[in-house]
């Protein structure tokens, strides 16, 4: 879980970093990357702290969806008018982030489903 708490967290913190450096000018993406990096820093908190599959799947669906915008922002029709491109350190440790984000939070799932359920005392 902390390994992949801190792949959340990085990618929160790289659009948080996106957001502060420029972002926040931009209509709707801007926006968008503030809540991204709210929402990454509350659910990377959540993985470690609450012991449920729902962080787990909150991270994959976070992953996914991140990683799917950013992949759209690189196509020739761009995300709301913004092109982007697979290069800048803060881009590609955020992808990398968003993949781990993906694989982990399915690992952490299958893992604690192959654990034996606790009774209550």
């Amino acid at each position: 879980r902390a390994l992949l708490a801190t792949c959340v967290l990085l990618s929160a913190v790289a659009h948080l970093f996106l957001w502060a450096d420029g972002m926040k000018t931009v209509d709707v993406v801007g926006p968008a990357f503030l809540v991204n990096a709210v929402g990454g820093i509350l659910l990377g908190f959540l993985v470690l702290a609450w012991y449920s599959r729902l962080p787990l799947l909150g991270s994959i669906a976070f992953g996914l969806g991140t990683l799917a915008a950013f992949a759209i922002s690189t196509t020739s029709g761009g995300l709301f008018g913004v092109h982007e491109t697979w290069s800048g350190v803060p881009q590609l440790l955020s992808a990398a982030a968003e993949i781990g984000a993906i694989v982990l939070g399915a690992l952490a799932i299958a893992l604690e489903r192959r654990r034996p359920a606790r009774r209550p005392a």
